[in-house]
């Protein structure tokens, strides 16, 4: 497991890498703030508004509800909170399309007031925000070379694509033809095929480079999104359980614990035998927003009576 959740930074997770390179962006080109979205419980939402304030940077965060209700705790706790602990300016839009308007009102009124805004995309998933995840294959190379590991698979969860994109056009820059396994977490495979293959594309632009991949290098598996985003499944709340009560580790509900579940019956169906690596992106402050998922888990917990 590539312990990408353990970066440390604003409570870890993948966009660490990813934010070393757009805040840095940011900054070259004179920002004085930063405007993203995501969902209410928006893992790259929590860290840009953390990299924002070290870096002295004014954060605005356009939130999307991805349910039709939310329990009160979701909306204050987890990520949410998290946002405005690091001094994020919250705005609310009542979904996606509103929220694309917002950003770029958010972004004119800055201006408009004489600052600088820098736009970043969710989940940092453009040519600038992904080179943390080209990096981060060339370091994982390393690290299976080092241990003696020739991995048959590297699995991730997939969303926005960028961390995907990275590492597929990290690995195949290095000349690296290991398989990279995306597990939605909430759309269909074409659609994640879709966003993958733009990452790659603005990845290559960015580095003025070709990057050598075959459409059949960009591999989806589909089948545990369950309800969509923000709606955890039975089976990604088991292996939250197993894993934290097996090995101490703890996967969220919304991305690495559908990842591994993916992850896990791949390999039970036996089309992958050897070594395998799990990106493990983080996302643990989700655990506090979702309190049935304390329900699911704690039913069976001999220290917790549910009354």
């Amino acid at each position: 497991m590539k312990r990408d959740d353990n970066t440390g930074f604003a409570m870890g997770g993948n966009k660490g890498r990813k934010l070393e390179y757009t805040i840095a962006d940011a900054l070259a080109k004179g920002a004085t703030a930063v405007v993203t979205s995501g969902g209410i419980q928006s893992n790259h939402v929590r860290q840009t508004a953390a990299a924002a304030a070290k870096a002295g940077l004014a954060c605005h965060a356009i939130l999307t509800p991805a349910l039709a209700q939310y329990p009160r705790a979701h909306l204050e706790s987890g990520n949410a909170l998290l946002d405005m602990i690091f001094g994020a300016q919250v705005h609310v839009a009542a979904n996606e399309a509103d929220a694309e308007l917002l950003v770029l009102q958010v972004a004119n009124d800055l201006r408009g007031a004489g600052g600088r805004p820098h736009v970043v995309p969710p989940g940092a998933s453009d040519g600038v925000g992904s080179l943390g995840y080209v990096q981060c294959a060339w370091e994982l190379r390393d690290q299976c070379q080092s241990l003696g590991i020739d991995p048959a698979a590297v699995f991730v969860s997939t969303g926005s694509g960028g961390t995907h994109g990275g590492l597929l056009a990290g690995a195949r820059l290095d000349g690296w033809d290991v398989p990279i396994i995306g597990i939605s977490v909430s759309e269909p495979a074409e659609i994640k095929r879709s966003r993958v293959r733009s990452a790659m594309t603005m990845i290559g632009e960015r580095l003025g480079c070709h990057i050598p991949f075959n459409e059949a290098d960009i591999i989806i598996d589909d089948t545990h999104t369950g309800a969509g985003y923000a709606h955890p499944t039975e089976s990604a709340n088991r292996w939250v359980k197993k894993l934290a009560r097996s090995d101490g580790i703890l996967l969220d509900p919304i991305y690495t614990g559908k990842g591994f579940s993916g992850m896990a019956d791949i390999i039970g169906g036996g089309s992958i035998a050897g070594d395998v690596v799990f990106i493990h992106t983080g996302g643990t402050p989700a655990l506090f927003a979702d309190p049935q998922l304390l329900v699911t888990i704690a039913t069976d917990a001999p220290c917790l009576k549910i009354l």
